[in-house]
């Protein structure tokens, strides 16, 4: 359970005033020559002490004001105690909240004003001990102020970096889960959607072909489904349980689109790859014949070209879509962007001499 603030400032309040009160009345049993501590001194202490309740709103007028009821204490002949602890507190607070120059200054005014006040009641220039105490302890109490409000922003810097760690974390896992959600459901239902047209067109003339596309669209559906489970069971666990994408599974993806009726073609070998770089592969490769599917102008053949060097793996994506133009990016040509980038790789995709082509490096750490 957490205390509101001002249970804080009642309690200290609270003690110091009991300090103060005790300690005073005590010392007026033990000093010598010290008449006991009368209601009308009680009440003085009693007044300074409980400015402490809102010292933290006006931390500078009641550290001049609690000063001054300290220094009129001390000069009138009352018996003599800790209230110097009010005044202290109060610059304290004074030092925390406006920083170590405003609270130097005003103190130091503080002094000046009292010396001034000294020599105009006692008609003389000459200082007594306690004025060097005074300088002490101003600075003392200063300094320690300063420590502490250094170390309390220190503190909040270093929470606030944390907290901003977090979100760009979040932010960056969020989009990791919109990426692979887009990628499953594209690519699956871009296969549905050529596989229900097949079936639609040819269903009277050749049910035979209008059944194996049906069946095509059961296994992509089912394929789409165990995905989008994998990757929804992370978003909710928040444990990275589903199995990594990989280059071994591309074989999926060239079997949909040959049933999307491309003729696919395929060039070199990736090789054995990092689970990262292998996953952002996958999904580059998926997105890439998804956008032939849906986007292309009449594609009739794919050309897919692996490239392994020393330091990189390159993969190149080219269809013969007839008219091809520069696409509007959208989320998938932004999400192979951003997977490449993470990696510290490129990608870049545009029309060339008869289609559109894709083509993606990324670095392999560990390879030079």
């Amino acid at each position: 359970m957490r205390w509101p603030p001002w249970v804080g400032r009642v309690v200290r309040t609270v003690v110091v005033l009991g300090f103060v009160l005790g300690a005073t009345s005590a010392a007026s049993r033990w000093q010598p020559g010290t008449s006991p501590l009368t209601p009308l001194g009680a009440a003085w202490l009693a007044a300074t002490v409980l400015t402490l309740l809102i010292v933290h709103r006006f931390p500078l007028p009641l550290f001049l004001l609690t000063a001054a009821s300290a220094f009129g204490y001390y000069a009138s002949g009352l018996p003599g105690g800790p209230v110097i602890l009010v005044p202290t507190i109060a610059l304290f607070v004074l030092t925390r909240q406006r920083g170590p120059l405003t609270a130097g200054s005003t103190g130091a005014a503080a002094l000046a004003a009292a010396y001034v006040v000294h020599v105009v009641l006692t008609r003389s220039f000459a200082l007594e001990a306690g004025a060097a105490f005074l300088v002490v302890w101003l600075t003392a109490v200063t300094g320690i102020g300063t420590a502490v409000r250094y170390q309390l922003d220190a503190l909040a810097a270093r929470r606030d970096q944390a907290d901003e760690h977090r979100h760009r974390l979040a932010e960056q896992e969020r989009l990791r889960i919109a990426r692979e959600v887009h990628d499953v459901v594209a690519h699956s239902l871009a296969m549905i959607n050529v596989q229900a047209g097949v079936a639609a067109h040819v269903a009277d003339r050749r049910p035979e072909q209008a059944k194996e596309a049906l069946l095509n669209i059961k296994a992509a559906s089912a394929s789409a489904l165990n995905d989008l489970r994998a990757t929804l069971a992370v978003l909710r666990s928040g444990q990275d349980k589903a199995p990594a994408p990989s280059l071994a599974q591309a074989g999926e993806l060239l079997d949909h689109a040959h049933d999307a009726g491309l003729t696919v073609e395929v060039h070199g070998d990736a090789g054995e790859l990092p689970a990262p770089v292998d996953a952002a592969a996958y999904r580059i490769l998926q997105e890439s014949l998804t956008n032939v599917v849906r986007h292309a102008d009449q594609p009739k053949h794919v050309e897919v070209r692996f490239g392994r060097q020393r330091g990189s793996v390159t993969l190149q994506v080219r269809d013969d879509g007839r008219g091809t133009a520069q696409p509007t990016p959208g989320h998938g040509l932004r999400g192979m962007g951003e997977r490449a980038a993470a990696l510290g790789g490129r990608c870049t995709a545009g029309p060339v001499d008869g289609g559109f082509e894709v083509f993606v490096e990324l670095p392999i750490e560990g390879e030079t």
